[in-house]
């Protein structure tokens, strides 16, 4: 490979230089070329497969994002946390994992997401900085504000969500796919190029819903030296053995059943057969309420602090509580099999 005259190579690095004492990067941070995303990309999910840049991607986002922050339910806010304001107060616990509570003369009594810095003896934060076009300070924690979080790693509950979403994604494509292909019982087959592409605008016409589709008699007729049929076909005679519709969207009602687990919205496991005994019922609780137990300690022991210092009475109250009215066995008939006789 040619390399470079001298007297280039060096015009260049000392480009590269100039333009790395205008523009030096932060903490030692360096952007990331198209190769160094690709690798990072690459050990989340394949290069062909792009759940994560799709419309159905999004929507799961929003879908399960709305069923997350319907698990907790904060009482007590703020009149001016009300209304608007009290959407991004839930979208900053929930996805950006806490906030900082403090009082200003310009603003009164605020949260804002911010970033954390310093620490103490036992290694937590001592510093919130808010870097709002608005409003650009440091506030010393304990002193001058206090946190709002939901999980005691100071993180929401994002990846939980994309991780699903992802998942479900996926899901949907195969799910559309096998729509469109159980509809049609038959592969075809054309003597010629012609013939086909009549054979691929007739499909369009009845897959758009048109009553009536009109060929020329001309297609229909047989070659007059070969006398081949124009057209010929494979009959799928095992359709009905190899329909997947069914079974996939009962995956991702146990997709949706896991999320709700992970969040604490209590549901039956949809591949369960047969019956769902006490003991399962009664696991299946504990599992999904362990993380909505841990949010619920962590969001009381922050709001305690919040509440002491700005006289305030902000709670967090569980929207789905357990109740007495569970069925000791619930048969669950979506599955196959003999249910036995008590």
């Amino acid at each position: 490979m040619m390399k470079a005259p001298a007297l280039s190579r060096g015009l260049i690095h000392r480009k590269d230089n100039i333009m790395a004492k205008k523009y030096p990067a932060p903490f030692g941070y360096k952007p990331l070329n198209y190769d160094q995303i690709n690798n990072v990309e690459g050990h989340l999910q394949p290069s062909m497969l792009k759940y994560c840049n799709s419309v159905t991607y999004a929507y799961w986002q929003r879908s399960l994002f709305q069923r997350a922050i319907s698990t907790i339910d904060f009482k007590g806010l703020p009149d001016t946390w009300e209304a608007n304001v009290r959407d991004f107060f839930y979208w900053c616990i929930f996805a950006y994992g806490y906030v900082g509570v403090f009082n200003t003369d310009e603003f009164g009594l605020s949260f804002q997401p911010g970033g954390l810095y310093g620490f103490d003896f036992y290694y937590q934060p001592t510093e919130f900085i808010v870097a709002n076009p608005k409003l650009n300070k440091r506030f010393k924690i304990h002193e001058e504000c206090e946190l709002i979080k939901l999980c005691p790693d100071f993180r929401g509950i994002w990846d939980i969500i994309c991780y699903y979403a992802m998942l479900l994604s996926a899901l949907d494509s195969g799910i559309n796919m096998s729509i469109v292909n159980n509809k049609f019982a038959w592969l075809l087959g054309a003597k010629n190029k012609a013939a086909a592409e009549s054979l691929k605008k007739a499909i369009d016409k009845i897959n758009s819903g048109e009553p009536a589709v009109i060929l020329d008699n001309a297609l229909l007729q047989q070659d007059a030296q070969s006398k081949e049929e124009p057209w010929s076909f494979l009959e799928r005679s095992n359709l009905k053995q190899s329909y997947l519709t069914t079974d996939q969207l009962m995956d991702r009602s146990t997709l949706l059943s896991s999320f709700d687990a992970e969040i604490g919205i209590r549901s039956l496991p949809y591949n369960k057969k047969e019956r769902l005994v006490t003991a399962e019922a009664e696991s299946r609780e504990q599992d999904s309420t362990a993380r909505l137990m841990v949010w619920k300690a962590t969001l009381d022991s922050s709001l305690e602090l919040v509440n002491k210092m700005f006289k305030t009475n902000i709670t967090a109250e569980l929207t789905y509580e357990g109740g007495e009215d569970n069925a000791p066995e619930q048969d669950n008939p979506d599955r196959p099999g003999e249910v036995p006789q008590s």
